[in-house]
């Protein structure tokens, strides 16, 4: 009787662990690997990559090292705001939510440019 009972609580227990595992709410729920949506505004006067691929409703996060940069888009409908000042050390994201090519410029260093291409 006591083997029976372990048996059943062990096998419970099992599946209760597989349930957990598979984040029990059934198939087709796990959402889509993210993929790196940073520009990088380099020491070296670039962004990096220079040009960025990605779907409208993404959010693109511009990462600043020790350099001061600022990013400012061209004037033009769905261009989300400009990142102002001189920025080291910090990222700021901004969400691209129309589609088109957003191309934008550092300030500071004016042979810096880059662009968004939104689908």
């Amino acid at each position: 009787m006591l083997m029976r009972k372990t048996g059943l609580i062990l096998a419970t227990l099992a599946g209760a662990l597989m349930v957990m595992a598979c984040g029990g709410k059934g198939y087709g729920t796990t959402a889509p690997p993210s993929v790196d949506k940073t520009v990088a505004a380099t020491p070296s006067l670039t962004f990096t990559p220079s040009t960025l691929d990605v779907n409208a409703g993404d959010n693109v996060t511009f990462a600043f090292a020790s350099v001061p940069h600022n990013v400012f888009f061209t004037q033009q409908a769905g261009a989300p705001a400009d990142i102002a000042g001189n920025n080291t050390n910090v990222s700021i994201t901004r969400t691209f939510a129309t589609a088109g090519t957003y191309t934008y410029t550092c300030h500071i260093h004016p042979s810096m440019q880059g662009t968004i291409e939104v689908r």
